[in-house]
C-alpha cells in the first residue's frame, strides 16, 4: 500500500496552503486529494463570470433541507468542485473580518487564535498592492488589489453612504471596519486569484507532491483510534493509502463533518442509525452551522451600466451596526452590484443594480448531518436562518438603509423601478413576508467542526481532531463563530496556522523519536 507522510482531502482555500506549506521541507510526502477536477473551465480566470459557474459541473449545487422559517423553502448553497475548492467559484473578496472576531475565538478558550497571534499569518500570504504597513505585507503568494474598474453606480453608493453620515473606507482589514468603500480582490492580471492559482499550481512540479483529482474520499482509516490512512473513490475503483504522521482533512463546513461521520467520528446515535461502527462519539461534528443570511433590494438602471470583464460583481461594500454607529462589530455587511441580482421569480432582464444586506453574526444556527452511509449521497444541510427574531430584526433593518442609500440624490442618474421588495412592500409586515420569501445565503457556511475545549467542539485549538491521533481539520468548519465579512481570506490563514502548528508537531515527534533512539 502507498504511503505519504501527509494525505490532505480537499484542494480548496486551506488544503492548497496546506500542501504548498508542508512540501517546503523536501524530505517530507505529500497527497493532495481533490473530488473535483482541474481549474481548466475558461470562466473561472475571468472575473465577471463567476455567476455562471454557480450550479455549473465545478460546483457541488447543494441544497439546504425545507427552511422552516423561509417559507419552507430549499436554499441554493454552492460550493467549489475543482481545484482550488470555492476560491474557484466565489466573489474574489479579499475580507479578513474583525479584530473582535478572533479576539472573541481565545476568549472561548482557543489560546493562540487572537487577533494578534492570526495577524502575521494574513500577512504571510498577502502580496499587498498598496505595499506593507502595519497590517499588511508583500512578497506573499496571494495577489491582494483594488477593483481595477469599479463601476459607477459604485462611486455613487459610496457617495450615497457618506451623504448619509457613513465614513469612507479605504481599507477593511486596516485599522477599522466600519464604513463604506471598494473592498480588495484576489485578482492578479485581471484574472481571478484562486489558492489553486496562488498556492497549487507554482509548486505541481515538486516531486515529494502527489495530487489525484476526481478523488472522493469515502473513508478515513483507523487502527484503534489512530488514524493510519484512507480510502477513496478514483476512476470508479477503490484505493487505500497509508500516512506516517497525519491526515488533513480540509473538504469545507459540509464535507468536512460528512466525512468524519461516515469514519465513525460523530454523534453515537446517528452514526448507529446507519450502522457505521463508533470510533469516537463527538456530538458536535456537524452541529453549529453558521451561515451569513442576505436579501437583495434591486433596482432597475435607466441607462446601460457597462461592466468590466475584471468585475467581480459585489464591487462595494458597506459594514455597520444597526444599533449604532460607533467602532463596534458591524451586526451588517450590505454587498452592492450593478446588477440585477434575486431569486429567480423576482428576475427582471435589463440593466440594474443590488443592494445585498447580509447579517454578520446571526443568532440561529443549523447543523449537516448524514443522508445515508453512502458517500456518494449529499449531506442533509438545515440551516435554520431566521429561527432568531434578531435576526429578523438586522434584515428589517438593512433593507431600510438599502432604501435610504438608493433614494439618496446620488442615485437620481441612475435610479428606476424598485424590482424587490417592491414599491408595495412598505410595513415592517410586508418586508418581513419579503424576507421569507427572498432571503438566502451568502455562501459562508462555516463552524461545523468548530474549535475549541467544550463538549461541543470537535478539534483543540490545535485544529486535533478530541479523542483521535494523527488527524486534524484545517477549513473553516473549525471556526467556533463565524467571522464579519467574507470568509475565504480567513480560511486561507487558517491554512496557513495550521501548517506551522503541523511542522512544528513534526519537529517535537522527530526529537522525541531520536531522544528515544540515543537512550
Amino acid at each position: 500500500m502507498t504511503e505519504y507522510d501527509y494525505i490532505v482531502i480537499g484542494a480548496g482555500s486551506a488544503g492548497c496552503v496546506v500542501a504548498n506549506r508542508l512540501t517546503e521541507d523536501s524530505e517530507t510526502t505529500v497527497l493532495l486529494l481533490e473530488a473535483g477536477g482541474p481549474d481548466t473551465k475558461p470562466e473561472i480566470q475571468v472575473p465577471v463570470e463567476f455567476p455562471n459557474l454557480i450550479g455549473s459541473e465545478v460546483d457541488w449545487a447543494y441544497f439546504t433541507e425545507p427552511e422552516p422559517h423561509l417559507n419552507g423553502r430549499k436554499l441554493f448553497s454552492p460550493r467549489g468542485k475543482v481545484l482550488g475548492g470555492t476560491s474557484s467559484i466565489n466573489g474574489m473578496v479579499y475580507m479578513r473580518g474583525n479584530r473582535r472576531d478572533y479576539d472573541h475565538w481565545q476568549e472561548l478558550g482557543n489560546p493562540g487564535w487572537s487577533y494578534e497571534d492570526v495577524l502575521p499569518y494574513f500577512k504571510k500570504s498577502e502580496n499587498q498592492q498598496h505595499g506593507a504597513n502595519e497590517f499588511h505585507e508583500v512578497g506573499g503568494l496571494l495577489s491582494v488589489t483594488d477593483a481595477v474598474a469599479p463601476n459607477v453606480v459604485c462611486d455613487r453608493f459610496i457617495k450615497a453612504a457618506v451623504a448619509l453620515g457613513y465614513r469612507h473606507n479605504p481599507d477593511f482589514n486596516g485599522a477599522e471596519q466600519q464604513g463604506v468603500g471598494l473592498p480588495q480582490l484576489n485578482i492578479k492580471d485581471g484574472k481571478r486569484h484562486s489558492t489553486a492559482a496562488a498556492f497549487l499550481v507554482p509548486i505541481l512540479n515538486r516531486p515529494n507532491l502527489t495530487v489525484t483529482t476526481h478523488a472522493i474520499a469515502t473513508s478515513l482509516l483507523f487502527e484503534e483510534t489512530r488514524t493510519v490512512g484512507v480510502e477513496y473513490l478514483h476512476n470508479g475503483t477503490l484505493h487505500q493509502v497509508r500516512v506516517n504522521q497525519e491526515v488533513i482533512l480540509s473538504a469545507g463546513a459540509f464535507d468536512s463533518p460528512k466525512l468524519l461521520m461516515l469514519s465513525g467520528i460523530g454523534p453515537a446515535e446517528h452514526l448507529r442509525a446507519f450502522d457505521i461502527p463508533v470510533v469516537i462519539d463527538l456530538p458536535g461534528v456537524g452541529q453549529n452551522l453558521q451561515d451569513h443570511p442576505q436579501v437583495h433590494v434591486a433596482y432597475q438602471a435607466t441607462q446601460d451600466l457597462q461592466i468590466a470583464p475584471t468585475s467581480n460583481i459585489a464591487e462595494a461594500t458597506f459594514f455597520v451596526d444597526t444599533k449604532s454607529r460607533l467602532d463596534t462589530v458591524p451586526s451588517l455587511q450590505m454587498h452592492f452590484g450593478p446588477v440585477i441580482w434575486v431569486q429567480p421569480e423576482y428576475a427582471r432582464s435589463g440593466p440594474g443594480f443590488t443592494f445585498a444586506p447580509s447579517i454578520t453574526h446571526p443568532q440561529s444556527t443549523g447543523s449537516v448531518s448524514l443522508r445515508s452511509s453512502s458517500p456518494l449521497d449529499p449531506p442533509v444541510i438545515r440551516m435554520n436562518f431566521l429561527e432568531s427574531e434578531k435576526d429578523m430584526e438586522v434584515l428589517v433593518e438593512g433593507i431600510k438603509i438599502a432604501r435610504q442609500l438608493a433614494l439618496s440624490s446620488a442615485f437620481d442618474e441612475f435610479r428606476g423601478e424598485e424590482v424587490t421588495p417592491g414599491a408595495d412592500a412598505t410595513s415592517d409586515e410586508a418586508i418581513r413576508d419579503y424576507i421569507r420569501k427572498g432571503c438566502d445565503t451568502d455562501y459562508h457556511v462555516v463552524g461545523t467542526c468548530k474549535m475549541g475545549v467544550d463538549s461541543e467542539s470537535v478539534v483543540d485549538p490545535e485544529l486535533r481532531v478530541h479523542g483521535v491521533e494523527g488527524l486534524r481539520v484545517v477549513d473553516a468548519s473549525i471556526m467556533p463563530t463565524n467571522t464579519t465579512g467574507n470568509t475565504n481570506a480567513p480560511t486561507i490563514m487558517i491554512g496557513e496556522k495550521a501548517a506551522d502548528l503541523i511542522k512544528a508537531a513534526s519537529r517535537v515527534s522527530k526529537q522525541a523519536a531520536l531522544t528515544s533512539a540515543i537512550a
